[in-house]
């Protein structure tokens, strides 16, 4: 007689392999955050070399190309910082938020519709300028010889608009994967050909004819062509930790939903932020060309510490997003005061330094005494805001990636109404320039904190 061996009750069936836990939910918060911050951080780096360096082309074709692009540098800005920040936020947000719940079909599918938006986009800057940048620059106080420059430089690089919103776009794709190193590499990539095709083309070197402003600009509209060819191959490709496949791509509107539900109102921020500065371009326009010209190179640093948050910002956007996918509320949060608490530190020892030593920044573009005067009475008022900036900047980011932005686009909203009616009353009352710019500090001040506030009162997870 055969006895059959006993069944083992006690052992376990045989189960599929758990899902791997994503690393962004698990990691300690500060190491990963400045390991994710770092390649943006030398992304941004390359964006402050191309300030650099296109300041200093432009100062050597003379004071009127550089007071013509205090009047361009705003709408180019905006156009930087609606698709990299405000709409590249909701992006990589959606994405983040998409792969948290373990979603990476609904991810494929959200990064093909930022494509979509990211080309829209682009195209409407490119008719909205050509169309009407004169009349716009015209309204900011461009008059004559300055006007002329900034419609040189204004044209050749808004005909490319949708290579600047492709080229971020797609980069924040790739960051709301967790993927911060190919992105980085692009822009820096990009920065570097822009500096060296401006630099050959404006100011005529190696026995090349001088382009002046238009050959400044070319440089810029090259670099980008060239560095979203790339990310639409790299994403396409199956390299990305996506899978797309665009020949099934379908517009679908809930998707398109998810991303500017963020996107679109973060692009109410920057659009705050350069109302700011358009509004005292054109009060500043009124006190000569020095002026306009000193307050140009100070806004221009202001700008660049956009880039310095944006870069401890971003890498928060995932970090957050994922948490709040997966249900770890708390967790986002953390990264988020955390990320604040980074780059107010960062921004607010550059914003010291300048107001301590402002010809560190003023001597790379101008000799000039008339400039030089206007630039540090500038930074001597403004800079020890410039912490209380930065930390408002980062958590609008980290807001971006809990989708709950409402809150630091009002602290933007608070800070443009101080600017716009104080600078209107200081005006109006033939206040000198210095109090002009010690409305900025202060106003930066109250941006942070309200920032700060919102963040704090507002529920997440949602």
């Amino acid at each position: 007689m055969t006895i059959d061996a006993p069944i083992d009750d006690a052992r376990p069936a045989a189960v599929a392999p758990a899902a791997p836990v994503n690393h962004l939910l698990t990691a300690p918060i500060l190491p990963t955050l400045l390991r994710l911050a770092v390649p943006n951080t030398i992304a941004m780096f390359g964006s402050t070399l191309v300030a650099v360096a296109e300041t200093s082309y432009i100062g050597r074709l003379g004071t009127e190309p550089l007071a013509g692009i205090a009047l361009v540098f705003p709408f180019a800005m905006l156009t930087q910082m609606m698709s990299a920040g405000a709409m590249g936020g909701g992006v990589s947000s959606a994405i983040s938020r998409a792969l948290g719940a373990g979603n990476r079909d609904r991810a494929a599918e959200l990064a093909l519709h930022a494509a979509v938006i990211g080309a829209g986009a682009g195209l409407f800057f490119t008719v909205m300028m050509l169309c009407f940048g004169r009349t716009f620059y015209t309204l900011l106080g461009g008059r004559g010889g300055v006007l002329e420059q900034s419609m040189r430089y204004s044209q050749v690089l808004f005909s490319g608009a949708i290579s600047i919103w492709l080229v971020n776009t797609l980069a924040s794709v790739v960051r709301g994967t967790g993927d911060m190193r190919t992105p980085s590499l692009t822009l820096i990539s990009v920065s570097l050909v822009q500096i060296a095709v401006g630099g050959v083309l404006g100011l005529g070197l190696f026995g090349l004819p001088s382009l002046g402003m238009r050959g400044v600009a070319a440089g810029q509209l090259t670099a980008f062509t060239l560095g979203a060819i790339f990310l639409a191959w790299y994403l396409l490709s199956g390299r990305s930790r996506l899978t797309l496949d665009a020949a099934a791509f379908r517009v679908q509107r809930g998707m398109l939903v998810d991303i500017l539900k963020v996107g679109a109102i973060s692009c109410l921020s920057p659009l705050q932020s350069v109302l700011t500065i358009l509004i005292f371009t054109r009060i500043l326009a009124g006190f000569g060309t020095e002026m306009l010209a000193g307050y140009g190179m100070g806004s221009r640093l202001e700008f660049l510490l956009i880039p310095i948050a944006f870069a401890v910002g971003v890498a928060s956007v995932p970090m957050v997003g994922m948490a709040i996918g997966a249900g770890l509320v708390a967790r986002a949060r953390k990264v988020a005061w955390t990320a604040g608490a980074v780059a107010a530190l960062v921004v607010g020892l550059v914003g010291l330094v300048v107001a301590l030593k402002p010809t560190l920044w003023i001597a790379l573009f101008t000799s000039d005494p008339g400039v030089t005067a206007a630039a540090s009475s500038y930074f001597a008022l403004a800079g020890p805001g410039f912490g209380f900036f930065g930390v408002g900047v980062c958590l609008y980011f980290s807001a971006q990636g809990a989708a709950k932005v409402g809150g630091p686009v009002l602290a933007g909203t608070i800070r443009l109404l101080l600017v716009g009616v104080g600078g209107w009353w200081l005006a109006a009352s033939s206040a000198p320039a210095w109090t002009l710019f010690a409305l900025v500090g202060g106003a930066m001040v109250a941006f942070g904190l309200a920032t700060v506030m919102t963040i704090k009162l507002t529920r997440w997870g949602d």
